[in-house]
């Protein structure tokens, strides 16, 4: 891929991501559940925009899931991980920001996995 394409393609995801993202916005009772992946690494993170506080975080950087790759089975594990981080703040129902990417593959796994650990959205 040339670095023409490549600026094309970030260029597209980020359009996708500013016409999402005027519909969805994350409260107190239904935070913004926000997708981020790299070719190396996976991050999850639970937003509250109305005062613009993270209220939770994962990634596969971390050492609870130490070895786990961006893979499906490595998002799926990530999506319980921080399913498990929202129960323990009482947190049972969220909107999913998919930020642009399709949802399907490793998208699509944490989101199922977060709703496995007993998430809706």
């Amino acid at each position: 891929m040339s670095t023409k394409e490549l600026s094309e393609k970030i260029r597209r995801r980020g359009a996708r991501k500013v016409h999402v993202r005027k519909y969805i916005s994350g409260t107190a009772e239904r935070p913004r559940l926000a997708v981020f992946k790299s070719n190396r690494y996976l991050y999850v993170q639970v937003i509250d925009d109305a005062v613009g506080n993270t209220l939770a975080s994962a990634s596969t950087l971390e050492e609870a899931l130490k070895g786990v790759k961006a893979t499906v089975e490595g998002g799926a594990k990530l999506g319980e991980l921080i399913g498990a981080r929202l129960k323990e703040k009482n947190i049972g129902s969220v909107v999913f920001d998919r930020n642009g990417y399709k949802y399907h593959g490793v998208v699509k796994a944490i989101a199922d996995g977060t709703r496995k650990a007993g998430i809706t959205f």
